[in-house]
């Protein structure tokens, strides 16, 4: 019997999936119904794949998933916290989607063997992007690449990282940009960002230096993002 096509994605997954480099040994940190990891696993890209979830009832959804796409000897399934699951080597590209960015700080965190030349991060956050930025360049992490996902009427961004060791201390502007600026999509997350920092100036003194600087940042914001190559 012919063996099934990888699974669909939706735009967050497929939009991660694009990150991963070719040949990767990739671990899956809240795989949930596993299918980034069969993805990455079917089609070929990830030349090994570990999927973990702290939950018993993703993990026997994943492992459904896997027969059902038969690559259950291609998806090594593993249940616990964070990246407990794993022992430093087993994989050098660490995928963390759908979990907020101080819970993706926290996993990261509670490992320190991350920080080892070479060690690929690619991170869904589901909230505070900004934050995340911040921290993976203070923590020695570069920001290579963005990618911008719509997913039921708002934009999130999947953030594509490498450890080098050089820290850096971002600015404001840099942690709310990124790298996500030209992308497809630019124009409508920068509009979501700046409705975000509407909020923000409403809660400072007006006239005060963070006000000016929020400001400026919502008045940039709300600028044409150039070409929306094909979006609508």
């Amino acid at each position: 019997m012919a063996t099934p096509e990888a699974p669909r994605l939706d735009e967050r997954l497929a939009a991660a999936a694009q990150l991963v480099r070719p040949g990767a040994a990739v671990a899956d940190i809240g795989c949930d119904h596993g299918k980034l990891a069969i993805f990455l696993a079917v089609s070929g890209r990830a030349r090994r794949v570990i999927a973990a979830d702290l939950r018993p009832g993703p993990l026997a959804t994943a492992a459904a998933n896997c027969r059902r796409y038969g690559c259950e000897e291609r998806v090594e399934l593993r249940l616990g916290d964070g990246l407990s699951v794993l022992s430093p080597g087993e994989a050098d590209t660490l995928v963390l989607a759908g979990v907020s960015a101080g819970t993706t700080i926290d996993i990261l965190s509670a490992a320190p063997w991350v920080k080892t030349p070479g060690m690929r991060l690619v991170c869904l956050p589901a909230t505070k992007a900004p934050v995340l930025r911040r921290w993976l360049w203070e923590q020695g992490f570069d920001i290579e690449q963005e990618r911008l996902a719509l997913a039921a009427g708002r934009w999130y961004t999947v953030i594509g990282a490498a450890y080098t060791g050089q820290r850096r201390q971002p600015t404001w502007e840099e942690c709310l940009l990124g790298r996500w600026q030209g992308l497809p999509g630019a124009a409508g997350y920068a509009a979501q960002l700046a409705k975000k920092l509407e909020k923000v100036l409403r809660g400072l003194e007006p006239g005060g230096e963070e006000w000016k600087e929020a400001a400026a940042l919502a008045e940039r914001l709300r600028r044409p993002q150039g070409a929306e190559h094909g979006e609508n």
